[in-house]
């Protein structure tokens, strides 16, 4: 009889009905495919089980997550040929059960149950995230948060680095990650048009790197509000040790607790994406309520691409169940109409897609320089979450399948002085 390996390639083979783009390794040692490509670790039978028992994208990701699978070599380049075969296939690809109308796939199947031992379903990883709602309520979102930000704040100050920026850095050729992050900082204050005595409002204030950036660098007054309880403590000790308490408030609330407008200007990095369609209305009018007339909103969120037919869009099964539980992406015209309906005057849009490419690959690359200790900070399975994560996201940002977007929106009032310089490119204050 032939080898796992061999086995393993020929029933992948009838499934996507392509060669294997990469090479595989099974569990009794057998490699098959390609001399030089990237290898796909089938560390033992559990990984196909978990495979047949939950097909798709989630059964693969458990396998991944509980290291089942694994990748050597190439990361990128082995995401890059198998994105193509299982997560990107189109919107006009057939299903599963159109598949195994097809006597060879039928056979496939049968070879694959044979190798993958007792038909036992195994658990999922421990760092699964076991509830669909997507109903956005404060309890929901503050669970979200929580699964994705409280993971630890020395975790996170491996990948992120001294700049604890958790969001597209703006890059110069030649620049570093740290400077990147604060030249995008310095983007939002300049849209903003940040002056001393203002106050701002940084909405999902992370740990707090725009709002003692801005009352560092611009005088202002902030108040920056998280669901994330690490978050806050590790932003308040960073503004203490700043002597920036005077200016800088971090609180644990809701952006839909906040009462204590008229804010001149408001930031939101990173965070809308956990706002939800049926809630982003209700975001933006929150905010818009919240600014003085004349005063700015600078929203800076990742976008998808839109569908043919838009009632067809699903949260990828991956990153609703291990990063972003409850996440949802909008294309930017979406994002702007929302934005208008809610009164907001949108004065521009830049889009920054490359920048959150470069920026990710620099976020894999400290993750897998300080492995061991990552692993240690967290847990094996959640630090692979990570990694992968990371690293398709920068593929998707390079192939334009998803792109990040900063919209400048004004809360214009009756006279219509926008208070924005004529050429607004040059971000004069």
């Amino acid at each position: 009889m032939a080898d796992a390996a061999s086995r393993l390639r020929s029933v992948a083979e009838q499934v996507l009905g392509v060669p294997l783009p990469v090479r595989l390794r099974a569990w009794d040692g057998s490699e098959a495919g390609p001399p030089g490509a990237p290898t796909l670790v089938v560390r033992n039978r559990r990984a196909l089980r978990r495979m047949l028992f939950k097909p798709g994208e989630l059964g693969l990701a458990r396998a991944w997550v509980a290291g089942d699978l694994d990748i050597e070599g190439d990361l990128y380049g082995a995401l890059a040929v198998m994105s193509g075969l299982i997560w990107e296939r189109g919107e006009d690809d057939r299903t599963l059960a159109q598949a195994l109308r097809d006597p060879r796939v039928r056979a496939a199947v049968r070879e694959l149950v044979r190798l993958a031992g007792p038909p036992v379903p195994p658990a999922p990883p421990r760092e699964e995230v076991r509830r669909r709602s997507h109903l956005h309520t404060r309890r929901s979102d503050r669970q979200a948060i929580s699964h994705h930000y409280d993971v630890g704040n020395d975790f996170y100050g491996i990948v992120l680095g001294p700049s604890m920026v958790y969001s597209c850095a703006y890059w110069e050729d030649g620049g570093t990650l740290e400077t990147a992050q604060r030249d995008k900082l310095e983007l939002v204050s300049a849209k903003l048009g940040l002056r001393p005595g203002q106050r701002l409002l940084d909405v999902g204030c992370g740990w707090g790197s725009m709002a003692i950036h801005a009352a560092r660098e611009h005088g202002v007054s902030v108040v920056g509000v998280t669901l994330s309880q690490e978050q806050a403590a590790f932003a308040r000790k960073r503004a203490a040790d700043e002597g920036l308490t005077d200016r800088v408030e971090i609180r644990v609330q809701d952006y839909r607790d906040v009462r204590d407008g008229p804010y001149d200007a408001i930031s939101s990095i990173g965070m809308a994406e956990h706002v939800g369609a049926e809630r982003y209305l209700e975001y933006a009018r929150e905010l818009h309520g919240l600014l003085k007339p004349g005063g700015r909103l600078l929203n800076h969120q990742i976008a998808r691409r839109p569908q043919r037919d838009e009632s067809a869009y699903h949260v990828d099964e991956f990153i609703d169940a291990y990063v972003f539980p409850d996440g949802e992406l909008a294309p930017i015209g979406t994002t702007v109409t929302q934005l208008e309906r809610a009164g907001f005057e949108v004065r521009d849009v830049e889009s920054i897609r490359e920048h959150y490419a470069r920026t990710l690959r620099r976020w894999v690359a400290n993750l897998e320089a300080d492995w061991p200790r990552a692993m240690r900070l967290t847990s094996p399975g959640r630090a692979r979450v990570w990694r992968l994560y990371m690293a398709a996201s920068a593929l998707a940002f390079e192939h334009n399948r998803i792109g990040v977007n900063q919209v400048l929106a004004v809360r214009t009032p009756d006279s219509g002085a926008s208070g924005l310089p004529l050429r607004t490119r040059v971000w004069q204050n």
